[in-house]
């Protein structure tokens, strides 16, 4: 069989169950299965390999159950890293993306300007020392990683801590560090901010929360509902729940002139800013994303 007539009868199959991104996603399927660029494909149509049939049938099926394609091939692209992803943890998303960009910048730019000299001590252990780093962040809910281990890419000689409740989140994290190299990240697991103790303090605390409203769950699309993890989907009621929790807690792990900065959900930025304003932050502002959404809130701790 020639690879054109495979990548035919997947958008076939794709079609008429109803993916409005068939072809595409054939195409995913083909080029990754049988190792061809897309150049290949359309190009030269090669012959397939008979043996990886069955592969390829078997990941058709999984995606024709709506299972993510993260899933079945088992990673994804994240600013230049590559993520070890699966049931159990959330897929980043473009929008986080942006926020990773967005928190580099706010280094480089170096607008933090934090007051250093802390009655804390800035210890993690002794294999994990964060005394005198030019910077420290936290990512809390961090999930596979990607934003403590985009920063941490970025700044080799800062230190990155990540934290999430679940186990499994937290077992791809570290996973992921080891697949790309990255040395100067450590991930806890924890509710919150109590696997972090109460000596720890940081230049930026960066969150990607939950915020999809409880009701709006099953509205979701089925890769979304039915496969990735809903404690890292649901922000209780109104979607603020976290907010409520997170925010007024960062204030005592932020340096002087500390920057804390999260994700939102559509219509959640001025909820938002208003905790942080009740909280005593100062300096908030939002980030619109590529759709025009404001997707990022930040604010100062200003003591």
């Amino acid at each position: 069989m020639k690879a054109i007539d495979k990548l035919r009868e997947i958008t076939t199959s794709l079609k008429n169950r109803g993916f409005g991104s068939a072809g595409k996603e054939a195409e995913i399927l083909v080029s990754r299965c049988f190792d061809f660029t897309l150049l290949d494909i359309y190009k030269d149509n090669p012959d397939i390999d008979e043996n990886r049939l069955e592969t390829v049938e078997q990941m058709l099926e999984r995606r024709l159950r709506h299972e993510p394609l993260q899933y079945i091939f088992g990673f994804e692209e994240f600013l230049g890293l590559k993520l070890s992803i699966g049931p159990g943890v959330l897929i980043p998303r473009p929008e986080t993306e942006l926020m990773a960009g967005k928190a580099i910048e706010a280094v480089k730019r170096e607008t933090l300007n934090v007051n250093r000299n802390t009655e804390k001590t800035e210890s993690l252990n002794s294999q994990f020392s964060i005394h005198n780093s030019p910077f420290t962040v936290l990512d809390m809910c961090t999930g596979s990683g990607c934003l403590a281990l985009a920063i941490a890419k970025e700044f080799p000689e800062s230190r990155v801590i990540g934290s999430d409740i679940s186990e499994a989140a937290i077992k791809y994290a570290k996973k992921n560090a080891e697949i790309n190299n990255i040395n100067n990240a450590a991930f806890l697991t924890g509710d919150l901010f109590e696997p972090i103790g109460k000596q720890l303090v940081f230049d930026v605390i960066i969150s990607n929360p939950p915020y999809i409203k409880s009701k709006d769950i099953h509205t979701l699309q089925p890769e979304i509902k039915d496969w990735e993890p809903v404690a890292a989907l649901d922000g209780g009621e109104d979607g603020l729940e976290f907010y409520r929790k997170l925010i007024p807690q960062a204030k005592g792990f932020l340096k002087q002139n500390g920057l804390l900065m999260l994700e939102l959900g559509i219509g959640q930025a001025e909820s938002a800013a208003a905790i942080m304003g009740s909280s005593g932050y100062a300096d908030i502002q939002t980030i619109k994303d590529y759709a025009g959404v404001q997707r990022i809130i930040q604010a100062k701790w200003k003591k």
